[in-house]
């Protein structure tokens, strides 16, 4: 793939790949940046300048970076909120795949109906359940084959207000539906391969050959890997299909990010150097 094969990117994805930055390298480098690196990261992409000064806006707005000025310049400091969200989904994101594969049959599962009128209650439940690596049987029935993750689940309850309604079990599969019929139905296992290929196809051969290239592929790297833990319960191996590529998408994720971190964090490092 050429190093510059990126199309011009729209204001909604624009927010998306700066939160991508925002986590890998701002985070780390002292939870703040210029506005002119943020804008030249993000032109790295194939931003335009008029996109990235929206998405920074924009996240202004959620209250996830503020501002500070110095003379003419404008530094971008990450707020409490935005060093939790970046905390949380980062440690997520690295930790994703890398765990144990111990399974002893058991599935936690997740009983709450939230009603028609507190449908925002009912979509924020999903996604952070989601996040968490459960599936939904409907939408009052979710499951994890990992048991601990049940303080997760109760705390996602408690924060919600939904505890009174809720039930949380531990359970195993009985004859009528198997466990791995049960994985079907609560996940789109097709779907979650052809993801992976895609990823695979995108990555493995990928070869950036210069400081600028190497960011902009590391960002791509992590941004397209970022989805995964949203829609990939980490199955246990003995549940999945022979030759499942999520192993292999996986091993390319670790390998090409420790390949391109350093030329990419000094590209980094220069934006912020003459953005000074």
């Amino acid at each position: 793939m050429p190093d510059r094969a990126l199309r011009p990117r729209s204001g909604s994805s624009a927010k998306a790949l700066l939160l991508t930055i925002l986590g890998e390298f701002v985070l780390p480098h002292g939870e703040a940046a210029w506005t002119g690196t943020l804008v030249g990261s993000l032109g790295a992409l194939g931003v335009e300048e008029g996109n990235a000064r929206q998405a920074v806006a924009r996240l202004a707005d959620q209250h996830l970076v503020r501002s500070e000025r110095d003379g003419r310049r404008v530094r971008w400091h990450l707020t409490t909120e935005g060093r939790h969200l970046l905390t949380t989904g980062t440690e997520r994101i690295y930790r994703f795949g890398a765990g144990k594969d111990e399974w002893d049959r058991h599935w936690l599962v997740v009983l709450c109906s939230v009603p028609e009128e507190q449908r925002a209650r009912r979509h924020q439940l999903r996604s952070r359940l989601g996040f968490a690596g459960f599936g939904f049987l409907s939408p009052a029935v979710a499951l994890s084959p990992h048991l601990d993750r049940e303080d997760t689940a109760n705390d996602i309850l408690k924060d919600l207000d939904l505890l009174p309604g809720a039930v949380v079990l531990r359970a195993e599969a009985g004859e009528l539906v198997p466990a791995e019929e049960l994985l079907r139905r609560a996940w789109d296992l097709d779907g979650l391969h052809d993801e992976y290929r895609a990823f695979l196809d995108a990555f493995e051969r990928r070869t950036p050959r210069s400081d600028d290239a190497r960011f902009a592929a590391l960002v791509e790297l992590v941004h397209r890997w970022r989805r995964f833990p949203f829609v990939d319960p980490e199955i246990p191996d003995r549940l999945l299909p022979a030759r499942w590529p999520g192993r292999r998408a996986k091993a390319v994720f670790d390998e090409k990010h420790r390949a391109w971190a350093p030329g990419a964090n000094q590209f980094f490092e220069a934006l912020e150097d003459g953005a000074r």
